[in-house]
């Protein structure tokens, strides 16, 4: 892309104090990794929200950085400030930055726009490792345990073998079928993103809270929008002390806390109408056959414990 032209998409990627998982996130991002994506002109807008250690600048003319000194600890108006800075038509949001993507995200988040015209594109989350961070951390996975099996899965031949080693984020606990919470890869039209206003930056907790939720319920409830599931693509947390997923006690009720002052009840997954768009690669079948028997047997219990 020659600097001054206007990309079809915008990715932002949030990070803070992510030197260790952001350089693999933004590698994820773009080719070879990044697969089908010889044709599509996009840009990648990285929002430092006041890292100790500044995220350095890129050679690559794809990836723009912004600097917050002066940094809530909620991402909130980091993301809005990429938001605000992104040009394409179609804008992906990574509130953060430690998540991996799956190789063929930003090709199916395009052919995802052509489905309707308000489309709501969503990816699923997953954790790396044996189970959900927020139980594998008090077992001992760590960033070494997580570096080895990285190493192990040569995952950057092949971003999909990052199924192999993960499992379902709590947010997306159902599987593939169910109501998922949130996605923290959400893709929008600029105008839908312009309706939504953004983030509500009054979610002010550490790591946000719910703000993702609360983004990605919104998106939902947008009048003549359609969810659009990324079936066979996903983005994959890596451990990093987050507030959230990796902390050693929960700050479950804090956030509800919050969600509910802002919002005035208490929180609840959208369950609308979901289109599926995807390829099924080998890697990810099992997660699929699994998810479609526990769909088959009603709602109840989560995935991980059907």
């Amino acid at each position: 892309m020659v600097d001054g032209d206007k990309p079809s998409i915008s990715l932002v990627v949030v990070a803070y104090n992510m030197a260790r998982e952001l350089p693999r996130t933004m590698a994820s991002l773009l080719p070879p990794i990044q697969r089908g994506t010889d044709e599509i002109d996009y840009e990648l807008i990285v929002v430092d929200n006041g890292s100790a250690q500044p995220v350095p600048a890129s050679d690559d003319d794809r990836i723009k950085l912004i600097r917050i000194d002066d940094a809530s600890p909620s991402p909130a108006r980091a993301a809005n400030a990429g938001l605000e800075r992104a040009r394409g038509d179609l804008i992906g949001v990574l509130i953060d930055g430690a998540r991996i993507a799956s190789p063929g995200l930003i090709q199916h988040a395009t052919l995802a726009d052509r489905l309707h015209h308000r489309p709501v594109i969503a990816s699923l989350g997953f954790h790396l490792g044996p189970d959900i961070q927020m139980r594998s951390v008090h077992q001992g996975y760590d960033r070494a345990t997580e570096d080895a099996l990285l190493a192990s899965s040569d995952w950057e031949q092949d971003g999909y073998r990052l199924f192999s080693i993960s499992s379902f984020a709590g947010s997306s606990d159902g599987g593939w079928f169910a109501p998922v919470a949130e996605s923290n890869a959400l893709f929008l039209r600029r105008e839908m993103w312009n309706e939504l206003g953004g983030y509500d930056e009054q979610f002010a907790s550490p790591g946000g809270g719910f703000v993702n939720l609360d983004a990605f319920a919104r998106a939902c409830d947008l009048e003549h929008s359609q969810l659009i599931i990324l079936l066979g693509e996903g983005t994959f947390h890596q451990v990093h002390g987050g507030v959230a997923t990796n902390a050693l006690e929960s700050p479950g009720d804090q956030f509800r806390a919050e969600y509910l002052a802002i919002r005035g009840r208490p929180f609840t997954r959208p369950d609308h109408d979901r289109v599926y768009l995807g390829r099924l690669r080998p890697e990810v079948m099992a997660s699929i056959r699994d998810s479609a028997a526990h769909t088959a047997k009603g709602p109840g219990k989560n995935l991980m414990e059907s």
